[in-house]
């Protein structure tokens, strides 16, 4: 497979986490760090980050707009629930475990 249509893949690959992500508001971010080790912010920080490896000046406030189809603040409003003590208990194992502690 050349470089292109390795790069067309991954893009597309992405573009179906980010809707997946967009239609699943029910997933929490704490969740997703407990199960996976990454969130909707964690990939919003990857992209600012890729855009400014490639010179494309971006805010993490304008990546995260991209990962959550509206800015962060709607969305943590509509859609982000209080974690629960269970939920914060798992963060933390999960946390120390990826070394962000």
């Amino acid at each position: 497979m050349d470089d292109n249509t390795r790069t067309e893949l991954e893009a597309a690959a992405f573009r179906q986490l980010v809707q997946h992500f967009r239609k699943r508001v029910d997933v929490q971010n704490i969740d997703l760090m407990n199960l996976s080790g990454f969130c909707r912010n964690c990939l919003s920080k990857w992209y600012a980050a890729a855009a400014k490896d490639k010179g494309i000046d971006m805010s993490y406030d304008e990546a995260r707009e991209i990962v959550y189809g509206m800015p962060y603040d709607d969305w943590k409003a509509k859609y982000q629930t209080e974690a629960t003590p269970e939920q914060m208990a798992k963060h933390k194992i999960a946390s120390a475990r990826a070394g962000h502690e």
